[in-house]
């Protein structure tokens, strides 16, 4: 991997940098490698740091990432422009990266603004009510360079939206419990009619799982492991842990009553091969955060049967949001950070 990325690098010199005039060329000769060694240093080195630290190392290397995304892009599309257009290379390398850079900019307005709400209807057989609405949050990436004012805007939009319960499908986290536990606080806030309930993603193993499972519990957010419980109104809520690691879709399910619907939160959409059959009515998923930048999400593809959106897989219904939050580079193209607002209402 660090072979092609350095590769990456020569190919985004010869055809960025050559071109340029004296003194440009000197200076992006200068600034390519200190700029390319920033994101696999924060990425391999970030973790053993503290977060004051480690932060500003993180933000540069994933920073220079996703611009280096969307240059290595212009570079591409640099070889038709000048075949098709007849534009030298010094002109097409030129526009190349202010088309980066205007992308890139464009991307951390977008997360910039916070997630905005997504409302979806989804009809179920049998519904037991007239209509249920879920808020739905995943990959909130509390962590390194996501804290506590992000924490306390996103309770302020989910209460706002007064849901009747909230699920949180994993990627809550990203970091260690004692660095992020005044971050996480304002969860405490979140409420709900028929309360709060998470599954874990596959961030939470990275970090020390069983201790922040307690303290999530501490802040009134009740984990669904491989269970489900039915609540006051006759609806099933099931929850899975993160498919990479100890998830068990029958054993969640087990002992459920078939006449009542039934919604399963599941970090990874690919669960949902085994929810359909066992019988889920709805999943709710995330892990893939809609790609996050175009065009790494029509890679998603070749793992999860659906990146974003809602989907039906034989009887099951399976939404996947983009996610509240980012991981990496603090920005978004083509996507954009969401809390979910899910109304299950009655089929037919």
């Amino acid at each position: 991997m660090l072979s092609i990325y350095g590769a990456v690098h020569l190919y985004l010199w010869w055809r960025l940098a050559v071109p340029l005039p004296s003194p440009w060329f000197q200076v992006t000769t200068a600034l390519l490698p200190v700029l390319g060694v920033s994101f696999p240093i924060g990425v391999l080195r970030g973790r053993r740091l503290p977060r004051p630290t480690r932060r500003p190392l993180l933000l540069v290397g994933y920073m220079w990432f996703g611009f280096a995304t969307y240059l290595l892009l212009g570079a591409l599309a640099s070889h038709v422009a000048v075949a098709a257009f007849d534009l030298g290379p010094q002109r097409a390398a030129m526009f190349s990266a202010l088309a980066a850079l205007a992308i890139v900019v464009l991307g951390l307005l977008t997360v910039a603004r916070g997630p905005v709400v997504k409302r979806v209807r989804i009809p179920v057989e049998n519904l037991p009510v007239a209509q249920y609405t879920l808020a739905h949050l995943t990959d909130v990436h509390i962590g390194s360079l996501l804290g506590r004012e992000f924490a306390e805007r996103v309770v302020r939009r989910v209460n706002a939206l007064r849901p009747e319960l909230i699920a949180i499908t994993g990627d809550l986290v990203d970091g260690h419990l004692s660095e992020l536990r005044p971050h996480i606080e304002p969860l405490r806030g979140l409420r709900s009619r028929d309360g709060v309930y998470a599954v874990t993603g596959n961030h939470e193993y990275y970090w020390n799982v069983e201790p922040w499972l307690q303290h999530l519990r501490s802040l009134g957010i009740q984990l669904l492991r491989n269970e489900h419980i039915v609540l006051p109104n006759g609806l099933h809520l099931a929850g899975t842990d993160d498919s990479s690691m100890d998830e068990d879709v029958p054993g969640a399910v087990a002992g459920r009553d078939p006449r009542r619907p039934l919604v399963l939160l599941a970090h990874h959409p690919r669960t949902v091969l085994r929810a359909r059959d066992a019988g889920v009515d709805v999943q709710l998923s995330g892990h893939t955060h809609g790609g996050q930048l175009l065009p790494w999400g029509w890679l998603a593809r070749i793992w999860d049967p659906q990146v974003a959106g809602l989907g039906r897989f034989g009887r099951t219904w399976l939404y996947v949001s983009h996610g509240t939050g980012f991981w990496g580079p603090p920005m978004r193209v083509g996507t954009r950070c969401e809390i979910a607002l899910i109304t299950l209402v009655p089929a037919g």
